[in-house]
């Protein structure tokens, strides 16, 4: 199963749901809390070519985007695919 990164911030209502389809999907992933730590997310913002909002999600080396882009891998039926690779 691929490795999955987040990148989130607390009190963040679409971190939470990004993390909850995750969890459900069983995937293996590396949480980066951001919220007090500029460093972490100077780190998001390269890694994700200008990416702010929260989260920012890498499955493997694929940035896929936010909450939004996430479910709609899985609205589309390519999660799975992606997080088997």
């Amino acid at each position: 199963m691929a490795n999955v990164t987040i990148y989130t911030r607390k009190m963040c209502g679409f971190c939470s749901a990004a993390k909850n389809l995750l969890s459900k999907k069983q995937a293996a992933v590396n949480e980066f809390d951001a919220t007090f730590n500029p460093q972490l997310k100077k780190e998001m913002i390269q890694k994700s070519n200008g990416g702010t909002t929260f989260p920012q999600i890498f499955i493997g080396d694929i940035h896929i985007g936010g909450c939004d882009d996430l479910f709609a891998l899985e609205r589309a039926g390519k999660l799975d695919q992606m997080l088997a690779a």
